[in-house]
């Protein structure tokens, strides 16, 4: 018996309906249907209760592997989607990150792993 990857993520919204058609409309992600993803890497990580990592309100925060993050940060700031990168949080070794929120101020980073 094995585990062969994640089924699915479940969270509370205020207005499903919207959120769902923020995250088709700015990510491409069919959140509340069926999303067939690239095979690639996942990680699944507890953090401290009091990281700073994420907003403290949050009991989660989304990530994204993304194959071209420039474009799409493009993309999103066109669309009037704050964008926070910070140098400190990209490395040769684990990629580049960026951050952005959903209308409901769930944290979402988006990542681009290092070119193999």
């Amino acid at each position: 018996m094995a585990i062969t990857g994640i089924g699915g993520l479940f969270f509370r919204a205020q207005n499903p309906a919207a959120l769902c058609d923020w995250y088709r409309t700015h990510l491409g992600v069919d959140v509340g249907g069926i999303w067939s993803q690239q095979a690639g890497m996942s990680l699944i990580a507890p953090f401290k209760a009091d990281t700073d990592y994420f907003p403290a309100d949050k009991a989660f925060m989304l990530n994204f592997r993304v194959d071209a993050l420039d474009p799409l940060l493009e993309s999103l700031r066109a669309s009037g989607v704050e964008v926070i990168v910070k140098p400190e949080w990209d490395a040769p070794e684990t990629g580049r990150f960026a951050r952005i929120h959903d209308p409901e101020g769930n944290a979402i980073e988006l990542w681009q792993p290092p070119a193999h």
